[in-house]
C-alpha cells in the first residue's frame, strides 16, 4: 500500500514517465497488449468507484451541459476536422493521414478520461457521464461519418454497441458495488493508493500502443517528428476551441470538457477496422498518444489555476 501511495503521489509525472518507459522497452508492448480490454474495465471500475452519486443526479436532473458536451464531442468535432482537413488539402496530399485524422475525430473519448480528470482535480463525474453518453452514440455516429467521407471502416454498429454496453455496464456494477462496500470516507482517505492503481493500469495502454514508436523514430526521424508536431497541434486546438465554447458554464467545467474532447479513443477505431489501416495511419495513431499522456503533467497547473477561480 505504501508503494501504491507513492506512485499515486507522483500522479502526472508518473504518467509522463510511463510513456518513455513504453517507448524504451518495446517487448513490454507485446507482453501487455492482450490485456488492454481488462485495463479498460479496470480504469472504468475505478472511475465508477470514485463517482459522486449526488453530482450524477444533479447532472441528470439538469442535463443541459452534459447533452451539449455529448453533441459537441460526437458530432461537432468531426465536422471541425472535416473543415480543417479540406481547408489544408489533406485528403489529396495524404489520403492515409486524412483517414487517420478522421478516424481520430469520430472516435469516442478515451475510457481513461475520467481517471485523468481525477488525477488533475477536475470534475470526473461530468467527464464520466459525458463519456458514457458519447460512447453510446459512437455505433451510430462513427459509421455515419465514415460513410459520408467514404472511409474504409469495417465497423459493425451492433457488435460495437454490444461490446461497449457490456464493458460499461459491467464496470459500473463492479465499481458501484465496491464503492458501497468501501464507503465514501474510506475511498477519500485512500486517494493516493487508488491513484497508484490508476497509473499502473494506464501503463498497459502506454506499453501496448507505444511499443514500436522507438524503432520508427530511429528509422524515419523526420516523418515521426512531423507527425508528433501535428498530434500536439490537433490536441491543443481541440482543448482551446472546446474551452472557449463551454466557458460560459464555468472555467473548471469548460476545461474538464476540453480535456475529455481532446482525448480520443483511437484504439477503438483500430478495433473497428480490424487493424487494417495504412502504415502512416497507424503511426499517427501511435504518436497521437503523446499529447494525451503528457497532458496531465503539462496542463495540471492550468487546471489548478482554473479550480482556484483565477481564470483570466
Amino acid at each position: 500500500m505504501k508503494a501504491l501511495a507513492w506512485i499515486g503521489q507522483q500522479r502526472t509525472r508518473a504518467i509522463a514517465a510511463l510513456v518513455l518507459i513504453g517507448i524504451l522497452i518495446p517487448p513490454l508492448g507485446a507482453l501487455l497488449k492482450p490485456y488492454v480490454t481488462e485495463a479498460v474495465v479496470g480504469l472504468l471500475c475505478i472511475a465508477f468507484l470514485r463517482i459522486d452519486i449526488s453530482a450524477v443526479r444533479a447532472y441528470l436532473t439538469r442535463p443541459r451541459l452534459v447533452v451539449l458536451a455529448t453533441l459537441w464531442t460526437t458530432f461537432a468535432v468531426p465536422l471541425l476536422f472535416v473543415a480543417g482537413t479540406l481547408a489544408t488539402g489533406t485528403p489529396d496530399a495524404s489520403p492515409a493521414l486524412f483517414q487517420g485524422l478522421m478516424l481520430q475525430s469520430v472516435a469516442s473519448p478515451m475510457m481513461a478520461a475520467p481517471a485523468f480528470a481525477a488525477l488533475m482535480g477536475l470534475d470526473a463525474t461530468l467527464v464520466l457521464v459525458t463519456l458514457v453518453l458519447s460512447t453510446a452514440l459512437t455505433p451510430i455516429s462513427a459509421p455515419f461519418f465514415a460513410s459520408f467521407l467514404s472511409l474504409d471502416l469495417s465497423l459493425s454498429p451492433l457488435d460495437l454497441g454490444l461490446n461497449l454496453f457490456a464493458i460499461l455496464a459491467g464496470s459500473a456494477i463492479a465499481g458501484l458495488l465496491l464503492r458501497r462496500v468501501m464507503g465514501k470516507e474510506r475511498i477519500a482517505s485512500r486517494r493516493d493508493e487508488i491513484d497508484g492503481v490508476n497509473i499502473i493500469v494506464l501503463f498497459v495502454f502506454v506499453s501496448a500502443v507505444m511499443g514500436e514508436v522507438g524503432v520508427e523514430f530511429l528509422e524515419r526521424p523526420g516523418l515521426m517528428l512531423r507527425l508528433v508536431a501535428l498530434a500536439f497541434v490537433v490536441f491543443a486546438l481541440l482543448v482551446a476551441v472546446t474551452y472557449f465554447v463551454f466557458r460560459a458554464f464555468g472555467p473548471d467545467r469548460a476545461f474538464a470538457i476540453a480535456m475529455l474532447t481532446s482525448q480520443r479513443n483511437m484504439g477503438l477505431m483500430l478495433a473497428g477496422t480490424g487493424g487494417l489501416v495504412p502504415n502512416l495511419t497507424w503511426l499517427y495513431f501511435a504518436v497521437a498518444q503523446f499529447p494525451i499522456y503528457f497532458s496531465p503533467m503539462m496542463l495540471h497547473p492550468v487546471a489548478k489555476h482554473l479550480k482556484s477561480g483565477k481564470d483570466g
